[in-house]
């Protein structure tokens, strides 16, 4: 499959939110919100305009994902801007595909040429070792709690030897959804069965649990 990777356009702003329902719903939790992210991301002080791809097979958008600009309270005092990749999103028939893959490597490449040092996310870490990110702890970088989290992971974009980050990585403001915003903002889209209990969800609560306490 050949896959084209485009900025997105404000004309494909349904589509994509669109897709982004499809490729996450029953995956995380019965239904999903991320479709509600990406829409407030795309408002958000921190959203990364260049980082906002999409990908196409055949001119069908069957892929997405978003950037925001974070930041990590280090532990020599300084502040570490990085960026938070996620969501990440592709339509269920083209999974397993390369499009993920794909539009992770046209981010890093676009995130070198910005001038980032880092790339940060909450995922499965099976899948994301595949595509050079590590575990948080690996660097020092614990969540805003002080705990080491195994979904917590990191992608160096220069030498991983020198990469200084140690700290505390504080997720931005714009993931926290209001409930009652989401529901007026869903209820544009077709209806759905939500769905509890999933193989899938249940794995994310297991990774989600895995905390450690940070030592000095």
């Amino acid at each position: 499959m050949t896959i084209e990777i485009r900025p997105e356009s404000p004309n494909q702003f349904r589509e994509v939110e669109a897709l982004v329902r499809e490729a996450f719903w029953n995956v995380y939790t019965p239904g999903c919100c991320e479709h509600f992210l990406v829409h407030k991301i795309r408002r958000c002080h921190a959203f990364v305009h260049q980082l906002n791809l999409v990908a196409l097979s055949s001119g069908m958008i069957v892929g997405h994902v978003i950037n925001i600009k974070s930041y990590i309270e280090g532990d020599d005092g300084s502040c570490h801007e990085i960026l938070c990749l996620g969501p990440i999103s592709v339509l269920p028939q083209f999974q397993r595909q390369g499009v993920g893959s794909a539009l992770i490597a046209k981010t890093k490449q676009i995130a070198v040429s910005l001038g980032y040092k880092a790339i940060i996310l909450c995922g499965d870490p099976s899948f994301y070792a595949e595509q050079g990110f590590y575990p948080a702890e690996k660097f020092r970088i614990r969540n805003a709690d002080n705990m080491y989290a195994e979904a917590l992971q990191v992608c160096p974009l220069c030498d991983a030897a020198s990469l200084n980050l140690a700290g505390k990585y504080h997720e931005d403001e714009v993931y926290k959804v209001d409930d009652a915003e989401f529901k007026e903002f869903d209820k544009d889209f077709l209806p759905k069965k939500a769905v509890s209990g999933t193989p899938s969800q249940r794995k994310f609560l297991e990774i989600a649990a895995k905390l450690k306490q940070f030592k000095e």
